[in-house]
């Protein structure tokens, strides 16, 4: 099948990734959007529902790093394949789970197995950081975000719909179809690596070191660059991620939303994400430095966190989405591209491996902790710890500047 990958020019490779990118990630939403119905329809309780949550972010924090050196070792063809295949895999557990004959909740909870394997976007990022310049790699990562933005509007919005037409089965099985679609597609139309023929022919150390080799992973997290622009990731985007957990009760109990609003909600949601990263990123990368982003998207989500301790309607929070979803797609778009300029080309899989584990670490301890936060003081709470985490961050980036020694790549 090389003859067809020769065939796709460096853009074409480039384009198609971000199809498949949006594939994976309507599917994931699609999925999102039906399991608290699946899981109220097989007689799970809101604990359990949290412990599925956690199943799902405890597996993916564990696959994310060992998913990046997978993909760097064995290339770009591999590791979406893969990520495709452990895909329809969930998808097809979910269909099982659905039908009364079948014992549902096991099954529900084995549908979360693949999802250690399952990292497309990490994957997709690393093709996109190899195939392009530094300079225009922050825009180049933004337009991901597009890809994230529909996933977010297509699968709500379908999975909605076709779960209120044609019963809760129907986003499942068709999930499960473009999920194989795609595993043929990157099988057949991805090249088997995209890193350059140098870094391809110079393994660390001589010998090819493990995928499972944590010694190569935690010293990359140690790197004087990466280290602290790591932890204003997992630090500053900890408490909206808290309450974005939290979100699909807080709009069925607090809001008082039905599922098709809350649809909508969400769409709205997306298409805020993609005019962000897909329009205003890009051109704010050209004008300011990364530093000054990252600072300015502590602050917003300061004032953010002040207006959600206060806000008492889904009118409120339409308001405050757009500060919300700004210094969101800031933060992840400018540290995932400081990460990348921060270690060698051999390494970026394994870098954004691990960056892409910051979210599901958020949903591992996610609804445990959003859970007791929510019971014991309300949504109130989620603003209040936003606005006194980000103060803190934003304190201690202004003492000590991450760039000190002018060590900008521009």
């Amino acid at each position: 099948m090389s003859g067809s990958m020769a065939a796709l020019p460096r853009q074409g490779i480039i384009i198609l990734t971000y199809v498949l990118a949006a594939l994976e990630l309507t599917c994931l939403f699609m999925q999102f959007s039906i399991l608290p119905y699946l899981s109220r329809t097989l007689g799970l309780d809101s604990v359990s529902f949290g412990y599925l949550q956690t199943t799902f972010g405890v597996l993916q924090l564990l696959g994310g790093p060992v998913f990046g050196r997978f993909a760097d070792q064995c290339g770009a063809r591999a590791a979406l394949s893969l990520s495709f295949l452990a895909a329809s895999a969930l998808y097809l557990l979910l269909v099982a789970s659905c039908s009364p004959a079948l014992p549902g909740v096991f099954l529900l909870f084995a549908s979360r197995i693949p999802s250690a394997l399952m990292h497309t976007l990490p994957a997709a990022q690393m093709v996109i950081t190899d195939l392009t310049a530094p300079t225009e790699r922050p825009a180049a990562l933004g337009r991901l975000g597009l890809c994230f933005g529909i996933g977010i509007i297509f699968g709500s919005l379908l999975g909605g719909t076709l779960n209120t037409a044609y019963g809760i089965q129907c986003p499942a099985i068709l999930a499960f179809v473009v999920t194989l679609l795609g595993a043929v597609l990157s099988f057949t139309c991805v090249p088997a690596t995209t890193k350059e023929a140098s870094v391809q022919s110079a393994p660390q150390g001589g010998t090819k070191a493990s995928v499972f080799d944590l010694k190569a992973i935690t010293r990359l997290l140690l790197l004087p660059r990466v280290l602290p622009v790591f932890l204003v990731k997992v630090i500053s985007g900890f408490p909206s991620g808290l309450f974005l957990v939290m979100f699909s009760i807080i709009s069925m109990d607090f809001f008082q939303l039905e599922a098709a609003q809350a649809g909508y909600l969400m769409s709205f949601f997306g298409i805020l994400q993609m005019m962000i990263q897909g329009l205003v990123i890009g051109r704010l990368s050209t004008h300011f430095p990364e530093e000054a982003l990252l600072r300015s998207s502590v602050l917003v989500f300061a004032v953010v966190g002040l207006g959600m301790a206060l806000m008492s309607s889904v009118l409120h929070f339409c308001f405050l989405m757009p500060g919300l979803v700004f210094s969101l797609c800031t933060l992840n778009v400018v540290t995932d591209s400081m990460l990348t300029k921060a270690v060698s080309a051999s390494d970026t899989g394994t870098m954004l491996g691990l960056s892409a584990s910051v979210q599901p670490l958020t949903r591992t301890l996610g609804p445990t902790l959003g859970g007791l936060l929510y019971r014991s003081y309300g949504v109130p709470i989620f603003g209040h710890v936003q606005l006194m985490v980000n103060l803190l961050v934003l304190l201690v980036l202004w003492k000590k500047p991450l760039s000190q020694k002018g060590d900008k790549v521009r």
